[in-house]
């Protein structure tokens, strides 16, 4: 798939990244909890959401933003089993 990248919004061949990775996989796929990065932002250091801390903690914060409009933060808690808003 092409399109626009998640982070740097440009226009790229894009991979799909769980936001909650790990055992948490499916229930990224559940919730829709999944972004659409070009190979850079996505997996290529020291910028690649998996090789960046700042960029990781950012997509989790808004996601669970996300999720806590919807549901509540102790939903989030069952689901995901962390906070990661410091509120």
């Amino acid at each position: 798939m092409t399109g626009l990248c998640y982070f740097c919004h440009e226009w790229h061949p894009l991979e799909r990244h769980h936001v909650y990775g790990a055992s948490n996989r499916k229930k990224s796929e559940k919730y829709g909890y999944v972004v659409h990065l070009c190979h850079k932002c996505h997996n290529e250091p020291p910028d690649g959401v998996h090789h960046n801390a700042e960029k990781m903690l950012a997509l989790h914060q808004a996601f669970q933003r996300i999720h806590e409009q919807t549901y509540s933060r102790e939903h989030f808690m069952q689901e995901f089993g962390k906070n990661y808003l410091e509120d």
